[in-house]
């Protein structure tokens, strides 16, 4: 067999692969050994041409991100979302295989990795073909990934029918492997996309509500029905006082701009709103400084929580429109209710003079601020059980789509 050297004709390539053949294709990173990857003789040309043991499942590569649907069965929400993200690019995906994917290509398992690689001829021939390829790298088992169509054929020439000449490629790194078969979902290979980037992107697929409003508002009621609809509750607050008994590092800064506030390990919560609530420049400070710690626990839970395959999340601040997250969200929630009635929530709820409790809501934004900036205003000046009411109709009907 001689091999055949193919430059820019695609239809060529897909006749070969067509027939049955092997034709190696360039990748943005490394080229690949392809065939057919629903003929099961193809698949076993793939193996013996490479020496690869027929228990190490192969890889395909597909046009894009339709093609979940049509080779998976059962793919997470978080498949499309990446795909959408880093496709065409050095990403594979693992997720339940489709039943007409043959076992060979699967090495008798139950998942398939798929991959759509960000190279123009070999997206023309995936966009040309009326199959997908299994394609692992062009190189025997063992021996180190071609980045050129010479090397390929350093390998394999007179083994395989054809290379699609490419050029050299750009990544000369293998993609990163991405299981998202059962969760917690898990990195197998580490490649050419950074986790931090799959990581970012598993984050914001997660439809993420923001909720803010004042001290006593309702939010309360307002999380505890999205809690029954299975979201994540990402409540700053409470975060922010998880983090003054575990921050060492936001301790230390706090302590740094105003004095002694702890009483030991604990935060003189008193102490420190006598300072801050009289004086806006000390409330700024505290904002930055905790703001910061804050919002690095909220990325850390919410990356838990997506690799957990969670789709739903909500997070509670006051101060939601002036940190990071308030612009993440897919959209954003004021709560909003008569003074009177915050100041005699915060009152039996923590056990505070009405003048601290006025205090407190004159040292924060009033309802105007949330409701002009927000995309949505849950109004809060009925009883609670008609609160509750509007607010589970409401996220009956924004929320369809998710869960």
């Amino acid at each position: 067999m001689k091999t055949e050297r193919i430059t820019d004709n695609i239809e060529k390539a897909a006749d070969i692969l067509r027939a049955g053949g092997l034709v190696a294709v360039p990748t943005e990173t490394v080229y690949g050994l392809a065939g057919n990857a629903l003929d099961a003789a193809a698949v076993g040309q793939i193996y013996a041409v490479k020496g690869r043991p027929e228990v190490k499942a192969l890889s395909i590569m597909v046009p894009g991100p339709e093609a979940i649907g049509l080779w998976s069965v059962d793919a997470p929400s978080a498949a499309l979302a990446l795909a959408e993200r880093f496709w065409p690019g050095p990403l594979t995906l693992v997720l339940p295989a489709a039943k007409r994917i043959p076992a060979l290509t699967l090495a008798g398992g139950h998942t398939v990795g798929l991959r759509c690689p960000d190279q123009a001829q070999t997206l023309a021939l995936l966009r040309a073909l009326e199959f997908p390829l299994a394609a692992p790298s062009a190189n025997p088992s063992g021996a180190e990934s071609p980045k050129t169509a010479e090397a390929v054929l350093a390998y394999f020439d007179g083994k395989i029918d054809a290379v699609l000449d490419g050029g050299a490629c750009g990544i000369g790194r293998e993609s990163t492997i991405l299981d998202l078969s059962d969760a917690p979902y898990r990195i197998l290979r580490q490649g050419a996309l950074p986790e931090e980037e799959i990581m970012k992107a598993l984050r914001e697929s997660v439809t993420t509500i923001g909720i803010t409003g004042g001290t006593g508002t309702g939010k309360t009621t307002v999380l505890r029905v999205l809690a029954r609809r299975g979201a994540l509750i990402l409540d700053c607050d409470e975060i922010y006082h998880e983090l003054t008994v575990t921050s060492a590092a936001m301790r230390e800064e706090l302590t740094a701009r105003f004095g002694p506030v702890y009483d030991g390990e604990t935060l003189n919560r008193k102490a420190l709103g006598a300072i801050v609530f009289s004086d806006a420049s000390a409330l700024r400070d505290l904002n930055a400084i905790t703001h910061k710690y804050v919002a690095e626990e909220l990325d850390r839970r919410l990356t838990d929580y997506a690799l957990r395959g969670g789709r739903l999340a909500a997070i509670d601040a006051i101060e939601l429109l002036s940190i990071d997250h308030g612009r993440k969200t897919a959209f954003n929630i004021a709560v909003t209710a008569p003074v009177e009635a915050r100041i005699e929530r915060l009152m039996a709820r923590e056990g505070i003079s009405r003048d601290y409790a006025l205090m407190r809501i004159r040292a924060q934004k009033p309802d105007g601020y949330f409701a002009e900036r927000c995309d949505y205003v849950l109004d809060n000046s009925s009883t609670k059980a008609e609160f509750e009411t509007k607010c589970e109709e409401f996220f009956a009907e924004v929320c369809k789509d998710v869960g």
